[in-house]
């Protein structure tokens, strides 16, 4: 048995216990920095990683080292980290009661008691109020270029409603589209797309559709992933703590995963054939793209990983060392050698 096993054995017999025994949330003894480090844990400084989608457009665009357009992204993505945290921290309030009977998910802040519901409460409107200071802030900051946006109410405009779209989507999802099947999935995909978006009207640039394909396999990739690892972390007792799981089983989600998988690989292909960035030169990124996904269903299947991707990309460094190599060859592409 190898050391993930056992871990996974573990986990799986702490779910046992919980189940059977029931949760209590211990009386926190913690000071106030005590909650503040527990309520930056709650907002999830990890997963601000995924915002990092929100420079795709700018790199692509080739405008990485143009100030303004630089500049703006930079605070779209405060923006995103600011509304995501919202999220999880009300997606965290909704599941109090279920995340106090998860082996994993009882220790969060919230659930365990170290975090205090009112702060919770409180900090969400402070975030949300943030989100919308920092968006009023963008329009003070001129765009690089012409608006091509200009039709449509404007890129600050057409930046504020995808930043709101989001966030109703999110709740919509964390209140009720979470248990419908397959649709969840989607809902979680669609926030990477909206963060693609979000980077590209922010600048404001078009970028092409093959991209917006290539985000939508890539985080349906990811959430099936994640939809597997807990259901094998789980096991009988995962529809008690994700109803959803019951409408899942490890032949369709593996199956499902391979089809995503392939078309994921065929449409970042036919991207570099087919988009107009890098004159067909990022055709040479495709082995790295081939062996960042091997790499990552050898950690789901093998390793019984794959449950916080954010989580993977930083703790194991053949997928760091993918992801930061692909990106250094995709700059020098489109930035250092000659068009």
């Amino acid at each position: 048995m190898t050391i993930k096993q056992e871990q996974q054995s573990e986990e799986q017999k702490g779910l046992r216990s919980s189940t059977t025994d029931g949760a209590t949330t211990r009386p926190s003894n913690l000071g106030t920095g005590g909650r503040i480090l527990a309520l930056v844990q709650s907002m999830r400084p990890r997963q601000w990683t995924k915002n990092l989608a929100l420079f795709v457009g700018l790199v692509f665009a080739q405008q990485l080292f143009s100030l303004t357009s630089f500049e703006r992204a930079s605070v779209a993505f405060l923006v995103f980290c600011l509304a995501s945290s919202s999220i999880y921290l009300f997606n965290d309030l909704l599941d109090l009661e279920r995340d106090r009977q998860h082996p994993i998910k009882s220790k969060r802040p919230l659930a365990s008691g170290d975090l205090p519901i009112p702060w919770a409460i409180v900090t969400i409107g402070i975030l949300i109020l943030g989100c919308a200071g920092l968006t009023l802030f963008l329009f003070s900051i001129p765009t690089q270029q012409t608006d091509i946006y200009a039709s449509l109410g404007g890129a600050n405009v057409l930046f504020a409603l995808t930043v709101a779209t989001y966030l109703l989507l999110m709740v919509l999802y964390s209140v009720r589209l979470k248990h419908i099947v397959l649709l969840d999935v989607f809902i979680i995909a669609s926030g990477f797309v909206l963060r693609i978006l979000a980077g590209a009207v922010v600048i404001p640039v078009l970028i092409s559709p093959w991209l917006y394909l290539v985000t939508i396999l890539l985080s349906l990739f990811l959430a099936l992933s994640k939809r597997r690892h807990e259901l094998i972390l789980l096991q009988d007792e995962a529809s008690n703590h994700r109803q959803i799981l019951k409408e899942y089983s490890l032949p369709l989600l593996d199956q499902l995963i391979t089809i995503v998988t392939a078309t994921t690989i065929m449409a970042y292909s036919l991207y570099t054939f087919q988009g107009p960035t890098g004159n067909h030169r990022l055709m040479i990124t495709i082995p790295l793209v081939l062996y960042g996904m091997f790499r990552y269903l050898y950690l789901m299947y093998m390793r019984m990983e794959g449950g916080s991707p954010e989580e993977v990309l930083l703790r194991d460094r053949h997928m760091l060392g993918t992801v930061v190599l692909c990106t250094v060859v995709i700059v020098i592409v489109l930035y250092v050698l000659p068009k």
